[in-house]
């Protein structure tokens, strides 16, 4: 009934529990989680430290080369911008636009942000932060997005939704971010559930049924 579109089951919080997460999934009735790849040795180096976005030229000829990658290898491409979404944009344009299609996701920016990716090809996803209180702008957001365009993610182990927010994310929990999005639009969840299902199927190209 549902996908997690976003999740790093391969990091050391989750693969632990591994057993038990995939249990928890079929309880909660997540169909299939999508796992993305990183470097956690990375992390720390991606963050400004003091440097403007001026400074981080470095930062977007990798991400360049994340673009050319997805163009070679014919691949949705994954984004994540954080305060930095007319850059990224603009980037994106420079090395052409709609890749295989692609994703901002864990998305947090403004509605315009969305927009203009939408106009490009791409979908956004929505994290458990569209469940906590002070995430209205986010919710008001949806209502103004194609919904054949959204997609729902955990980002697990981080961003838990209410109600097990501060705690251990999980994919288990992604019904609850669909029910946040459900609830700012309007629609009943298992309606929400069988859309964001289908969109994040077209994107990655997924099976109907899992073996």
């Amino acid at each position: 009934m549902f996908i997690d579109s976003h999740c790093h089951l391969s990091f050391p919080e989750l693969k632990q529990n591994l057993a038990g997460i995939l249990a928890d999934m079929r309880t909660a009735q997540v169909e299939q989680a999508i796992c993305i790849c990183t470097q956690m040795e990375e992390f720390e180096a991606y963050r400004l430290n003091g440097r403007s976005i001026d400074d981080m030229e470095w930062q977007r000829e990798r991400f360049r080369t994340h673009i050319r990658a997805a163009k070679q290898a014919a691949k949705p491409l994954v984004i994540h911008t954080r305060s930095s979404a007319a850059d990224t944009l603009r980037v994106l344009d420079e090395e052409g636009g709609e890749v295989a299609g692609g994703v901002f996701h864990c998305f947090t920016e403004t509605a315009e942000v969305a927009l203009a990716a939408v106009e490009r090809g791409y979908y956004i996803s929505f994290s458990g932060i569209v469940s906590f209180k002070n995430a209205q702008d986010l919710r008001d957001l949806l209502k103004l997005l194609p919904l054949a365009r959204v997609l729902i993610e955990t980002d697990s182990p981080y961003l838990a939704p209410v109600p097990f927010r501060g705690k251990t994310n999980s994919p288990a929990y992604v019904p609850h971010v669909a029910k946040a999005v459900a609830d700012a639009v309007g629609l009943p969840v298992p309606e929400l559930a069988a859309i964001t299902t289908a969109n994040t199927r077209r994107l990655f190209s997924l099976p109907e049924t899992v073996a």
